[in-house]
């Protein structure tokens, strides 16, 4: 009988740092040993991966894309390498995959085929700035992109917003960097004054930061600037 090889999600990093300042060791020896991949996006992937480094060169080292555009009925063909014995790495443009990003089907359907899954340890976005802000940890709920659209956007908002104040729970959502100040003002614009708001930027960089204050000392402080850096929003109740 054939043996199948494992799938294994692999955390990239969150901007260029040296990988061995934010995934340990197994991580890396696992991510360095392995000649198949799926990943989200294949220049983002090669940059990581020429950055572990490899331990085989790179045009040894097989790539099949994974991304929104990827149709449903395509994604059980790229276990391809697993179903052949091979193990095989799973990889987003940043942070943990199947978290915000489309590597979830990939999981599912490993867990559909018995190919093993491994999760691997390394940076998450998502859960550094809950860890940081300093709001609910035990009950959260992550939304991902809110609308575009504005009037959409301040209805969302308002509805996270409320979420906060009848259950307490943590809200988080994420943004494309060059539109972050605006989400910035829609938010202190529609929410409660008292609503904790925390911004998290740029986090496992030398540049980092993380501010967390009412929506209400917000409006009176001066704002981060958040245009083009990568950054996590959420709302909740302060500790």
């Amino acid at each position: 009988m054939t043996s199948y090889g494992r799938l294994f999600l692999i955390p990239n990093l969150l901007g260029v740092v040296p990988p061995q300042t934010v995934l340990p060791q197994r991580t890396l020896d696992i991510a360095r040993a392995l000649t198949h991949f799926v990943v989200e996006t294949p220049k983002a992937a090669r940059a990581f991966i020429k950055a572990l480094p490899s331990a085989h060169p790179l045009p040894e080292i097989a790539l099949s894309e994974l991304n929104e555009h990827t149709a449903r009925d395509c994604v059980e063909a790229l276990l391809g390498p697993a179903l052949a014995g091979h193990d095989l790495g799973l990889i987003s443009d940043a942070g943990c995959p199947g978290v915000a990003d489309p590597g979830a089907l990939l999981v599912a359907a490993a867990h559909r085929a018995g190919v093993t899954v491994v999760p691997l340890v390394g940076p998450s976005a998502v859960l550094l700035a809950l860890m940081a802000s300093g709001m609910n940890g035990q009950n959260f709920a992550f939304h991902g992109y809110l609308p575009v659209p504005l009037p959409a956007r301040m209805a969302q908002l308002k509805s996270l917003d409320d979420a906060v104040a009848s259950t307490g729970a943590t809200q988080l959502f994420i943004e494309t960097p060059y539109r972050n100040e605006a989400m910035l003002e829609t938010t202190l614009k529609v929410c409660r004054p008292a609503t904790q708001f925390a911004v998290a930027v740029d986090l496992t960089l030398p540049s980092e930061q993380v501010a967390s204050r009412t929506i209400g000392e917000w409006r009176k402080t001066a704002r981060l600037v958040l245009a083009k850096r990568p950054a996590v929003f959420l709302l909740g109740r302060g500790a």
